[in-house]
C-alpha cells in the first residue's frame, strides 16, 4: 500500500482546513449591543468519495485532511478489508466537487458483503447515512480477544492532554478529536474532523499506518459515544473507548457484547468506566 505521509493535509495547505470569516460581536449581557467586527475561523467541510477498484461505495462529508488515514481507517472500521495489507494502493485526487479516494484492493481480499450499497451521502454527523436496510444498520461488533489494564487516572490524564493535540480546534473551535493513547495515558496519535466518526476512522488509519497494534492502547474522544463508534473501535480490537459524554444504551449493550470497555468524563472531572 502506498500513500502520502501520515498526518498530511492537502500538500499546499497551511490553513488548518479553516477559512477566515467576519461577523459582528454582541454583548452577552442584558440587551443587545452592537460591537466591533470579529474575525472567526470556520472549518472546511467537503465531499470525500471512497472508491474500491474504481467502484463508488460511499461519499462522506469531512474535513479535507489526512485522507489516506481516513480511507484506510474507514476500510478497516467498516470491515471492508480485514488488514491494511489487503490494500495495494490509495490514490487521492481533488475535483471541483470535492475529493475522490480510490483504493485498489485484490477482489479476493474484500470481505464478503462488505461493499453493500449506500444510496446516500454520509453526512459529517452521521455514521449510517445511506445504509439500505436495518440488517446493515446495527451489525454485531467483533469480540475483542485481548485485555488492557488501564487506570482511570490514565484516562483522565489523556483527557487533560487532549487540547494540546487539537490544532484545528484551536483555530476554529468546531471540530472533534480522537486520540490513541498508551496505557499510562500518554497520547501517541490524534486526528481531527468535523465528524466524530470521521475523526475515529482517521485515527484508526493513522495508528495502523504507524505500525502500532491498536489493541495496545485506548482511545479518547471529544464527543458522545454512539453505537457506531463502538462498532468501529471493536472492529480493530481497541479494548477501551472513553468519550466526553456518556454512551447511549445501545452503545453500552454492544460494547458489553464485544468485551469493549466504555468510559466517560463526568462533570466533576471524574472518569467513569462502565461495566
Amino acid at each position: 500500500m502506498t500513500a502520502m505521509p501520515s498526518g498530511s493535509i492537502r500538500p499546499d495547505d497551511n490553513s488548518m482546513c479553516s477559512i477566515a470569516v467576519t461577523g459582528t460581536g454582541f454583548s452577552a449581557g442584558v440587551g443587545v449591543e452592537e460591537g466591533a467586527d470579529v474575525e472567526w475561523q470556520v472549518p472546511e467541510e467537503t465531499a470525500v468519495a471512497f472508491e474500491y477498484n474504481g467502484r463508488s461505495h460511499a461519499v462522506m462529508m469531512a474535513t479535507p485532511a489526512d485522507l489516506e488515514d481516513f480511507a484506510l481507517g474507514f476500510s478497516l472500521a467498516e470491515e471492508i478489508v480485514g488488514s491494511a495489507a489487503d490494500i495495494e494502493n490509495i490514490a487521492v485526487r481533488e475535483t471541483p466537487l470535492g475529493f475522490v479516494v480510490n483504493l485498489t484492493v485484490d477482489p479476493l481480499r474484500l470481505l464478503r458483503g462488505s461493499l453493500r450499497s449506500r444510496s446516500m451521502e454520509g453526512r459529517s454527523g452521521c455514521g449510517l447515512c445511506g445504509v439500505d436496510s436495518l440488517v446493515h444498520a446495527v451489525r454485531e461488533p467483533r469480540k475483542i480477544e485481548t485485555s488492557l489494564e488501564v487506570d482511570p487516572a490514565a484516562v483522565a490524564a489523556a483527557f487533560r492532554a487532549l487540547p494540546d493535540h487539537q490544532p484545528m480546534n484551536r483555530a476554529n473551535r468546531s471540530v472533534h478529536a480522537a486520540a490513541w493513547c498508551a496505557p499510562d495515558g500518554t497520547i501517541r496519535l490524534a486526528r481531527e474532523d468535523v465528524g466524530r466518526h470521521n475523526a475515529l476512522d482517521k485515527l484508526i488509519g493513522a495508528v495502523v499506518r504507524s505500525g502500532a497494534d491498536p489493541a495496545t492502547g485506548f482511545v479518547v474522544m471529544t464527543s458522545r459515544c454512539s453505537f457506531e463508534l463502538v462498532q468501529k473501535t471493536a472492529a480493530v480490537g481497541i479494548p477501551l473507548l472513553a468519550t466526553i459524554s456518556a454512551p447511549t444504551a445501545l452503545a453500552l449493550e454492544l460494547a458489553r457484547n464485544a468485551n469493549l470497555t466504555l468510559g466517560a468524563l463526568s462533570r466533576r472531572d471524574t472518569v467513569i468506566l462502565f461495566r
